[in-house]
């Protein structure tokens, strides 16, 4: 039996998410985590989360989102998890937690179901093969996972591969092609440093130009507030960005993203930044970075060449409704 959401199953939902949702790489939950990433969440809705019980012991949970301002939100619903006890991972309980999903979306008057990472339910991992290192959100399915084998299965498209990308900075070193591409820019007028409001001006301009409404207020805010951000600047004026620089309290370096404006490409500046920025996190003792790349993006050559290596792949998925 099938039922909505309801308090009284939190416990057991996060000793099964603790069970079962860790065999496949995600971070445990406690009650204080499984509150942050689900109820407490303001895209969290008890009529999209739902129990699978079995002589009302839970057997399962799904949970999905909805919201007019997330990205594709007038016509997507996030598919967030299915998880099943490890004897009841059948098709006929995928089906019957996915039919539930898609039904309340439909109710929503959504058009399709994804799984993407613009969720706004963070489900935190650990990268294989480290002390418990981890990753604050998976983009997607886990392609080794029972459920991507389903979704696939159940008509959900294959949109991209996104890699997950690992660097352990102890031992991160600039190559010299890079300082010498470095050197390069500087006679054509262009730095890339920490952003110094004494030096440096346009970041606002800078941002506009994106149109990216994630680094507007996250490298707008960092900037004005003293936040380490790198930069490129032509003749002083902000024409690029890599940051925030901010060490988690995990350990692993967080940034929002990298951009050039289009005007000042071809001058490498986009590798220089990204270098620069993994050069800034070492030097306040942060000690990992991890980052998405599409699987076909050609950015994963200079993700590799500064030693990332791939730790695991999640699939972008969508399934558009009848």
């Amino acid at each position: 039996m099938i039922v909505s959401w309801d308090q009284q199953y939190r416990q057991a939902v996060i000793d099964l998410w603790n069970e079962e949702a860790v065999k496949e790489g995600y971070k445990e939950l406690t009650e204080q985590t499984f509150e942050r990433i689900f109820t407490a969440n303001p895209y969290f809705d008890s009529q999209n989360a739902f129990v699978l019980l079995e002589q009302n012991e839970v057997k399962g949970f799904a949970c999905g989102c909805t919201g007019e301002d997330l990205p594709l939100g007038e016509v997507a619903g996030y598919i967030t998890c299915i998880v099943l006890a490890e004897d009841d991972k059948t098709d006929e309980n995928y089906q019957g937690m996915l039919i539930a999903l898609e039904r309340r979306f439909q109710q929503l008057g959504k058009k399709q179901g994804d799984v993407l990472f613009f969720n706004p339910m963070l489900l935190p991992w650990y990268i294989p093969g480290t002390p418990k290192h981890e990753h604050n959100n998976a983009p997607g399915v886990p392609i080794e996972s029972k459920l991507y084998a389903f979704l696939l299965q159940a008509g959900y498209v294959e949109r991209a591969i996104e890699c997950a990308m690992y660097l352990k900075l102890d031992g991160f070193t600039i190559p010299e092609d890079i300082r010498a591409k470095e050197n390069k820019a500087a006679v054509d007028g262009y730095t890339v440093e920490l952003f110094d409001p004494e030096k440096h001006d346009g970041v606002d301009e800078m941002l506009n130009g994106f149109n990216n409404l994630l680094w507007q207020r996250e490298i707008g805010q960092s900037t004005a507030e003293g936040v380490p951000v790198v930069i490129a600047a032509y003749k002083g004026k902000v024409i690029g960005f890599a940051g925030p620089v901010i060490r988690q309290d995990n350990g692993r370096g967080y940034f929002a993203g990298i951009g050039v404006l289009p005007d000042h490409e071809g001058h490498g500046l986009g590798s220089i930044l990204f270098f620069k920025l993994c050069e800034a996190f070492r030097s306040i003792g942060t000690d990992y970075m991890s980052l998405y790349t599409g699987s076909t993006n050609p950015a994963i050559r200079i993700y590799e060449k500064a030693g990332f290596t791939t730790v695991k792949q999640f699939s972008v998925m969508r399934r558009e409704f009848v």
